[in-house]
Formats: C-alpha cells, structure tokens, sequence
C-alpha cells in the first residue's frame, strides 16, 4: 500500500496493513485539517483516537500498562466527582460523567502509535501542522477585519482562530519549533538555500504573529520558555565546544532577535506599547495583595474568578464539583457581576478549573500525566533514541505550555487538545521505540 511504503516503520510495530492505513490517513488528516476545517476534521479525530487505541491495546504489549492505568485514574477521578456530585448537588449535574473531557487528553496514545516510533515521521506530522496553521491565516482568515492587513495596523488579530490567546498560542509553538530545529533544517545538504530562506520567511510571520496576537501570556511565556532554553543549549555547548563556540552562536542569535524587534517596533512600536502598559494598575494592585474592589478589566477578570475558584475549591478539595465546575464558579458565586458570569464561562487557568471540578484527585491524576510524559521524553533522549533537538524541544514546549495555560484555560479547548496531542504523540512515539528495542533481545 501506498501509505506503508512511504510512511516509516522504524519500530517495526505490528497492525495489519489496512488498519495501518486507516490510522495513517485518519492521523494526516487530523493534523492538517483541524484547524482551518474545524467540525469537519471531526470524523477523522474519532477515526484516529478509536483505531490507535485498539491497535495500541492489541500491540502494545509490553509498555501499554503504565499509559493505561493513567487513562483509567483519570476515568475513575472523573466518575467519582460525578457520582459525588449527584448526591450533594444534584440540581447543577449532568446526566452522565461527561467521560470525553480529560479522556481526549490521551488522543496522543494514538498519534504515537501510527507515528510507528519515527523520527521521520514526526517531523513529517509536526510539518504537516504547521503547514495547515499558516496556511489557515493567510487563506481562510476572514477577510474584513481579524487577518494579517488587520494585525499589522495595530490592531488585535486571531484570523478567526477563536480569538487571539489561542491564535498566539500557536504562533508561540510554531516559533519555539523553528528556534528547537533550526539547525537541522539549515544545515549543509539538498536544497539548503531555498530551507533557510523558508525558515526564515517562517521565523518572521511566528514572531509577527505573536506580536499581533498581543497575547501576554504568550509573550511572557515564549521568552522564559527560550531564555531558559537558551541557558541550558549554551551549558551543552560549552561542555562540548568551549565558550568561543558558544559565544559566536549567541551573538548571532542576538543579533538577529534585534533586527526582528527594530523592524517590528517601527511598525507596531505604538500598539504594543499601549497592550504592554494598558493595566500596570491592576498588575501592581495585586502584587501589593490589595485584593478587593479588583476592576474587571481583563487581568482584573482572572483575578477575580481565581478568588471565587479558591473558595468553591476550599469547600469540596478533594473531588471537586464536577465537570461544570468552572461555570458553576462564574454562575453561581453571588459577588461576581452578571454581565461577566453570562460573557464568561470559564476560569483562564487550566489547572484551577481542573481542581474545582474534579478536585485534588484531579489535580493528581493530571501531574502524574505531566511525570510521566517528563521521563519518558528523558529517558527516550537518554537512551539515544530521541534527537536532541526534539528533546530540546519538548522541554521549552512544557515551559511555555505551563507558563500560558496559568492565564488562559488553552487544554479546555479544541485548540490546547490538538497542540498537546500532536506534540506528546511525537515525543512519546520516541519512548516506545525504545521500550520496544529493549524487548526485542528478550524475544529472541
């Protein structure tokens, strides 16, 4: 078949030829049409998640369990604050567990199981996203106002990607790839000019892109995210080259940071001036801890919901209120105005409204997710199978992803579950090709 014979059976998994072919086709099409087809890419999602977990479950023998026991914590934490739920407040319920709403956590299993522990693949797939992205923002925008002419006349833009936080948020990812793989795809071989020059027209539309997006959190969590990055590839560096080599790739990398921020300060100087200084009031009134009669401006909003999360937290800690925590706290608290409890219905923390709804249970289940996804990646580059700019990678993503998901709820959403799916996939696939490798001496 076409697909098995192009798509790289590194690991050498088994799965028959024709669901292999479902789950490859299924996997590309998930990737580069969900976020400019949306619904459409639906089909394909559950085509995706269904076929790689059967194979994974039927093949997967010998790393499977560790993965699964985390599924079914986090089943199990869901169904608890469920059935607790309906005996203390059954009015603010729902019918049944609503199961799907951390089980999509774990579509990764899938994209890690067709992605056949491959590096090729991988980066093919990672591609493949990037590509349907930036595709999505230059042709499906829309076209009177919320596109690229709109974003760089100042204004705020999303190119109707939901609204701005999430367009940035892939923007943000897209740049920490480009910076993560920047060597390899400049380095010396076929086609090298016409590599460099689209990495660097891609360089400048992610950067432009986080600029317009005007989205803090992204801002402050891609520079943390490559600062600390940074810090550690320059200690790499110096242990295997000395810090002359280091020094030379810092200059140059500074050097070009500072060309891109002259050229978009011409332009954007005045607009993102104005977003960086618009509430240095509130900022300032809450690092004072003056915590009451906060404005509800947008830093404002968070502020105020994260006050009356702690406090529905602090009456049911341990299992939560159920799936509709997050709106039960914008709803039901009597303090917050009714024109925002019916403008908003979440909290822009992902980890809190995790912790209003299913409780500290919750909270554990999703950080032994986080744990274990963290070693596996380890001990994948440790052990030689995982590049080490893929590591790289992975870890400036977890810095930005946990930077960006305190300020806006990004895992709550479509847009936050393709991007964690998509990425994790790719580095897990790396782990289980090298638990796979490991059992190999054994069944001979």
């Amino acid at each position: 078949m076409m697909v098995t014979n192009k798509w790289d059976e590194g690991a050498g998994w088994k799965s028959p030829g024709w669901l292999l072919l479902i789950g490859v086709a299924s996997l590309m099409v998930y990737t580069f049409f969900n976020i400019p087809a949306g619904d459409i890419a639906k089909p394909a999602e559950t085509l995706l998640a269904f076929s790689g977990l059967i194979a994974f479950c039927i093949w997967g023998k010998g790393f499977r369990r560790p993965v699964l026991l985390l599924l079914g914590a986090v089943v199990a934490v869901q169904l608890i604050s469920w059935w607790a739920g309906l005996s203390h407040h059954p009015q603010w319920m729902d019918s049944s567990p609503r199961l799907a709403l951390l089980a999509k956590l774990f579509i990764f299993i899938s994209v890690a199981w067709w992605l056949r522990g491959s590096t090729r693949n991988t980066l093919l797939l990672w591609g493949v996203a990037a590509t349907g992205f930036l595709l999505t923002t230059f042709f499906l925008a829309p076209p009177n106002d919320e596109n690229w002419i709109t974003g760089l006349s100042g204004e705020r833009a999303d190119f109707g990607i939901r609204n701005a936080q999430h367009s940035s948020m892939f923007f943000g990812t897209l740049l920490l790839g480009l910076v993560a793989f920047s060597k390899r795809i400049c380095q010396p071989g076929s086609h090298q000019g016409m590599r460099i020059t689209l990495w660097v027209m891609a360089l400048i539309i992610a950067l432009a892109g986080i600029a317009v997006g005007q989205t803090r959190a992204v801002w402050i969590g891609t520079i943390v995210s490559l600062g600390l990055g940074l810090l550690v590839w320059g200690g790499f560096v110096v242990m295997r080259r000395g810090v002359r080599q280091f020094l030379k790739y810092l200059s140059m990398f500074l050097a070009a940071l500072a060309l891109l921020v002259v050229v978009f300060g011409v332009g954007l100087g005045d607009a993102l001036e104005k977003r960086v200084n618009k509430e240095s009031d509130v900022i300032t009134q809450v690092l004072n801890g003056e915590l009451t009669q906060i404005p509800y401006t947008s830093v404002g909003i968070r502020v105020n919901s994260w006050i009356a999360a702690s406090e529905w937290i602090a009456e049911r800690p341990l299992i939560g209120w159920g799936a509709k925590g997050k709106s039960l706290v914008m709803r039901e608290t009597a303090w917050i105005p009714s024109w925002l409890s019916e403008k908003v219905g979440h909290l822009h923390n992902y980890f809190m409204e995790i912790w209003v709804a299913y409780g500290l249970l919750g909270v554990l289940a999703i950080g032994a997710l986080m744990i274990w996804i963290g070693r596996a990646t380890w001990l994948a580059w440790r052990a030689g199978v995982m590049p080490s700019d893929m590591a790289f990678f992975g870890m400036i993503f977890f810095i930005f992803w946990m930077i960006i998901n305190q300020f806006e709820s990004y895992e709550s959403f479509w847009t936050g579950l393709y991007i964690h799916n998509i990425v994790v996939g790719g580095l897990v696939t790396h782990y289980w090709r090298w638990r796979h490798e490991q059992q190999k001496p054994l069944e001979n």
